[in-house]
């Protein structure tokens, strides 16, 4: 029996959000690895150097394999970032033997240099996950529901940054007290995600003999003079280094970022030095954050866009910038002595409010710059994106250190209404880039 459109626009929706999720199990296992990378040498400083090193190139990475996504098989090229980043995660799991035949009496060198590369080599093909996406779900959904759909896809960060928390910090880590198990048990779950990615990922409608959605109000096809057999350089240099719109949603996303980063990588210190939280419950109420307040924020948003904003994705985004806004404002009012609860809703409403345009403005992007280049101008605006830990890490630092946290907040607050007001130069925009 012949399967609908219904069926194969939800396998897809399924086989994105997991290929998706199967990147940050093998992404976000530094992390929860970091104590024992510790314990055999590896100081702060170096392990701090890792990530900031691998943020600014995993920006580079997205935008160059947005391209690489856009000129071949979205499914073949998601695979192959699994495969590619599951081997570098294999290596690093063995790098003190790599480091130690390599580096002899400075081993412990050796092991820095060789932890390091491996892991800039994982981030750069981490860039290989999302472009494979955003290409794709534009050709299996309508217009009026890619909003919704690419929310939900969304939840895929979370689903794979929940799983590797639960596989490693619950599991490898109390179970064998080995960190190489942490970077070798994820890459092997990911290379059979790669073969399933490989088997079940269907790259358009037409690949399985159907027709592509269409025939909406709010169209997402290439744009109008541009056929087929249009340079694709100038293509690109049209509807992405050339577009204003696209330019306003990168540097809208960079104060989104700034205020994502700021709460979560500064949460756990925020709380605990400004509201007077002890370590564990300032830990949940990070979690709380993520999966509570992002994912729902996330999928209301995306439903908010199809509902009321005619999936003008840029819209929604303005209105829950100045929610955050408005967030950080009432949890910065919170006083230390409150009780757990009052200091949990706003904290959690920063993450409602934040992810909604963190995944939107992913639909902004591809509305904008059209599905043709997607995997581009993603790419561009990830470059934006990753580009915000420049405040929201060093930065925010700074200012608190300098200032004190009040100032901090101040910065999370004004970065929020700068996102907002920066949206509002393009509130007029359709969700077609043809009307440019």
């Amino acid at each position: 029996m012949t399967k609908s459109l219904k069926w194969w626009q939800w396998e897809t929706l399924a086989v994105t959000t997991g290929g998706y999720a199967l990147y940050y199990i093998i992404r976000k296992n530094l992390s929860i690895a970091m104590p024992l990378l510790g314990e055999i040498g590896i100081t702060k400083v170096q392990l701090g150097a890792f990530l900031t090193a691998g943020g600014i190139v995993y920006g580079a990475g997205r935008f160059l394999n947005g391209i690489v996504a856009d000129r071949n098989s979205a499914r073949k090229v998601m695979a192959a970032g699994l495969f590619i980043c599951a081997g570098a995660n294999i290596l690093f799991g063995c790098s003190d033997f790599i480091a130690s035949a390599l580096g002899g009496a400075q081993s412990t060198a050796a092991l820095v240099w060789t932890m390091g590369i491996l892991w800039m080599l994982n981030q750069y093909f981490q860039g290989m996950g999302v472009g494979p996406c955003v290409k794709t779900l534009p050709k299996w959904f309508a217009p009026d529901e890619l909003s919704t759909k690419q929310s939900l896809w969304n939840l895929s960060h979370s689903i794979g940054a929940g799983a590797v928390f639960a596989l490693c910090g619950w599991l490898l880590i109390p179970l064998f007290h080995s960190w190489r198990l942490c970077f070798i048990v994820p890459a092997a779950i990911a290379i059979a995600g790669g073969v399933a990615v490989l088997a079940l990922f269907k790259d358009s409608p037409e690949v399985v003999g159907l027709d592509s959605p269409g025939g909406l109000a709010c169209k997402t096809g290439d744009a109008g003079d541009e056929g087929d057999g249009a340079d694709y350089r100038s293509y690109v240099a049209r509807w992405v280094f050339k577009n204003p719109r696209v330019w306003t949603i990168a540097i809208a996303d960079f104060f989104v970022y700034t205020v994502r980063f700021a709460a979560l990588d500064w949460g756990i210190v925020l709380l605990m030095e400004t509201k007077g939280l002890s370590l564990a419950a300032a830990t949940a109420l990070c979690f709380v954050f993520e999966i509570a307040g992002g994912n729902a924020g996330m999928v209301v948003a995306g439903w908010a866009t199809d509902r009321f904003f005619a999936s003008r994705a840029h819209r929604t985004s303005v209105v829950c910038m100045l929610l955050a806004a408005l967030a950080i404002g009432a949890f910065w009012l919170v006083p230390s002595s409150a009780p757990l609860a009052v200091k949990l809703v706003p904290f959690m409403l920063i993450g409602f409010a934040v992810y909604g345009p963190q995944a939107l403005l992913g639909v902004a992007t591809t509305q904008q710059a059209t599905p043709r280049a997607a995997g581009v101008a993603g790419g561009f605006v990830g470059i934006f994106s990753y580009a915000s830990t420049i405040l929201s890490g060093l930065g925010f630092g700074y200012v608190a250190q300098r200032w004190g946290w009040n100032a901090a907040y101040a910065t999370m607050f004004a970065a929020a209404l700068a996102g907002a007001a920066t949206l509002l130069f393009i509130w007029r925009a359709g969700c077609d880039a043809r009307d440019i």
